[in-house]
């Protein structure tokens, strides 16, 4: 899949500060600091950003210089790191103009000072904390949200890992404002929960909502010919296994179709996919509609997330799980089981096959339970072990709202429905848990990730500007 598909990397403005009146006091200091911000930005280039340099501020004037430039090149997130003591004017500056959300660094390079043998300038080469509460003082006055780590610059795993987790939850914020979602056909009739404002998405995530028609996806699935056919066919028998009872005319009409998605995704530069359609007495649209599950689960295993049912806010929720490296299935709650107390998990149509630890399984389904039409259905659980499920909702005055809660996928038998199902054991006992979840008002979909992610939806509900409600023990 070609890159621009996933987004570009977040755009990161990282500086350091110190006091230029210490340079000529203390010779080779300004150097030592530098040696600190050439880690810094290596660590952050590291985790996948694209930098923008402002060098070591160490002048209120500079810092207005280099608010100016990082407003210019239109940074996402601020990494101030504290290199040695600074006044908050040297920062301030730069935070009100870039209009973005700032990290603080205080990233200190030995773990304890030697008492005995240390001088001014050495303690100045390792002071990182010193003007951290008084640049937080300004940034509290001036109303600028803000975040501090603190650690060590050098073998500090967890300090490191916050930071990646920030950088991790800009990128995918990133690629959600620059992310182009096709809505295909209507909402499923009646799930009020799902109905969504599509200015809203606009407004409120920067996302843009393509609203196509059913005769795009006709169109582009009529010209696919006999070859890429074959292709589509030979990459399904690679990557499914194929239950007894697939019909070999409904498996090539899911293939034509999916090769039909493949274009559209192409023709309107889609990087996700909410659709449902009705149809009526078998005619094309119905066969499209009912036609989708294996196309829409390629591309959501390439990055290109599908929802079914027309649930926009889900495929957005699955979208950002799935630039957060944790995938992102579509789903919700199918059973409680009060013996071994896990929820089970899953739902009709597209999945993410592409986190699950064994082969999905392709099933014929003679009825799509809800649904019109007939044809070839996923099977698959999420791989066992950490998990995490995030749903995005409304509240009442129309503002999005995350809802997160991790848990455990277990291993053990599943439904054998050609729907995705998996059992997952959260914190919570599975009563209690539905009744949590469901008192945050959300979505009945979700989309179900692999590994424990709350940390990192923390960190992009702070840079989305959302609520989210954590549902945890």
């Amino acid at each position: 899949m070609p890159n621009s598909r996933r987004g570009r990397p977040a755009r990161v403005g990282v500086f350091a500060v110190g006091l230029a009146a210490y340079w000529p006091q203390f010779p080779g200091l300004k150097e030592r600091l530098l040696g600190y911000l050439a880690e810094v930005e290596r660590r952050i280039a590291g985790f996948g950003c694209e930098l923008v340099r402002a060098g070591l501020v160490d002048t209120a004037q500079a810092a207005r210089q280099a608010g100016e430039m990082f407003a210019r090149q239109g940074v996402e997130l601020l990494v101030c790191h504290t290199a040695t003591y600074a006044t908050s004017s040297q920062v301030l500056p730069i935070v009100q103009q870039t209009r973005a959300p700032v990290l603080v660094l205080n990233m200190q390079p030995v773990a304890a000072l030697d008492y005995e043998r240390t001088d001014t300038a050495e303690w100045l080469a390792n002071c990182s904390a010193c003007c951290v509460p008084e640049i937080s003082n300004a940034f509290a006055r001036s109303g600028i949200e803000f975040h501090v780590v603190s650690g060590m610059l050098f073998d500090d795993p967890v300090a490191w890992g916050q930071v990646e987790q920030w950088c991790r939850a800009a990128t995918a914020a990133s690629a959600l404002r620059n992310s182009r979602i096709g809505f295909l056909g209507h909402t499923y009739p009646g799930m009020l929960d799902m109905y969504s404002d599509f200015t809203m998405v606009h407004g409120q995530l920067g996302a843009h909502v393509e609203v196509l028609e059913m005769c795009d996806l006709a169109k582009l699935v009529e010209a696919v010919s006999d070859r890429e056919i074959e292709k589509k066919l030979a990459e399904t028998r690679d990557i499914f296994e194929l239950a007894e009872n697939v019909a070999e005319e409904d498996l090539r009409w899911a293939a034509q179709v999916a090769v039909g998605l493949d274009r559209l995704v192409e023709e309107f530069d889609l990087q996700g996919l909410a659709y449902y359609y009705r149809g009526l007495d078998g005619n094309l649209y119905e066969r499209l509609a009912a036609g989708m599950i294996l196309g829409n689960s390629l591309l959501t295993a390439r990055g290109i997330p599908a929802s079914g049912e027309g649930d926009l806010k889900n495929c957005i929720a699955m979208f950002l799980m799935d630039r957060l490296g944790a995938g992102g299935s579509y789903t919700e709650f199918y059973a409680m089981d009060f013996r071994e107390n896990f929820v089970l998990m899953g739902h009709d149509g597209p999945g993410h096959i592409a986190i699950s630890d064994r082969r999905p399984i392709l099933r014929s389904l003679g009825v799509y339970h809800g649904k019109r039409g007939y044809g070839v259905s996923v099977e698959f659980n999420v791989k066992t072990g950490p998990v995490t499920i995030l749903g995005l909702t409304q509240t009442r005055d129309g503002r999005f709202k995350m809802i997160a809660a991790e848990g455990e996928s277990l291993p053990g038998p599943i439904l054998r429905i050609g729907n995705t199902n998996s059992r997952i054991r959260f914190a919570l006992p599975p009563a209690e848990f539905v009744n949590r979840w469901c008192m945050e008002g959300p979505t009945h979909h979700c989309a179900l990730g692999v590994g424990h992610r709350l940390a990192e939806i923390e960190k992009l509900a702070v840079l989305l500007g959302l609520p989210l409600a954590r549902v945890a023990a």
